[in-house]
């Protein structure tokens, strides 16, 4: 089954808050824990039991596993091997992005099953130009995976790329988008509900000069990172989302993890998360 039919589901079945695992040092040691590969593994087997049957989709940012190196990254591979357990979607946040056989080894180690590695879902970055990503396309297509892109980040230093202007007038993060809305086409051309290839865009962005939300319509989910802790609402991301809320897939983790690592106070931060994220199914 395609990524976006499976996130489809997950989002009736479950909600529309994505939870980030994120065990960064200050969250290890609120939570009692190492800043070491124990620490992580403990912070990452207990955030995903609790949340994971909570969660259309898990989020675990590899950068964080990644800086305890070889450890980290075999505890990076349990953790989305567990994230699965739960029958959460698994989508790795590595925002990697590169060119020709090196973009296709990268979608070969994150995307195809028979790396421990593969997530259901990989963000990637487009700003090598979003046809040096074909190599992940294709093997979306083929494994039935997701892919989100960055688009338009919430970042001050983001809009110096994403604003600017190409030759044909459109702001890239426009070209990105416009072509993001392509890929999606014969999916639902094919009857597909959501395409399996979302757009990244901060919650707290801004639309390049002359752009509407519709702009942001392109057939597939868009992840909206910085509800929460970063500032944004669930009121803000209707407002910068318009009438593609209905695929809008907003991301939270500190907020979350923060209650933690009491079980139940964590589960009540979610369940909240999730009641939350709710308006963005209504009309």
């Amino acid at each position: 089954m395609r990524f976006g039919a499976r996130l489809h589901t997950a989002l009736g079945e479950r909600g529309r808050m994505c939870v980030g695992i994120d065990p960064h040092p200050g969250l290890l040691a609120a939570w009692g824990l190492p800043d070491d590969v124990t620490g992580l593994e403990r912070f990452a087997r207990d955030a995903v039991a609790v949340l994971g049957p909570l969660s259309p989709v898990l989020k675990p940012q590899a950068a964080f596993f990644e800086r305890f190196g070889s450890a980290g990254v075999a505890v990076l591979a349990r953790t989305l091997s567990d994230v699965r357990a739960t029958g959460a979607l698994a989508l790795l946040d590595a925002k990697r992005g590169d060119i020709g056989s090196t973009s296709a080894a990268y979608a070969d180690g994150l995307l195809d099953p028979a790396s421990d590695l593969a997530g259901d879902a990989v963000t990637l970055s487009p700003y090598l130009g979003l046809g040096s990503l074909d190599p992940f396309v294709e093997a979306a297509r083929t494994h039935g995976a997701g892919l989100f892109v960055l688009a338009l980040t919430s970042n001050p230093e983001g809009a110096a790329v994403q604003h600017a202007r190409g030759d044909d007038g459109r702001a890239v993060a426009v070209t990105v988008l416009d072509g993001l809305r392509e890929l999606n086409r014969p999916e639902l051309a094919d009857g597909a509900a959501l395409g399996s290839f979302g757009a990244v865009v901060g919650a707290t962005a801004t639309l390049p000069a002359g752009a509407d939300a519709g702009v942001l319509d392109v057939g597939g989910p868009l992840l909206l990172p910085g509800v929460g802790a970063q500032g944004a609402g669930v009121a803000d991301v209707r407002r910068l989302v318009g009438a593609a809320a209905r695929a809008a897939l907003p991301t939270t983790s500190r907020e979350v993890l923060a209650a933690g690592p009491d079980p139940e106070a964590l589960a009540d931060a979610c369940r909240a998360a999730q009641a939350q994220a709710a308006a963005l199914a209504e009309p």
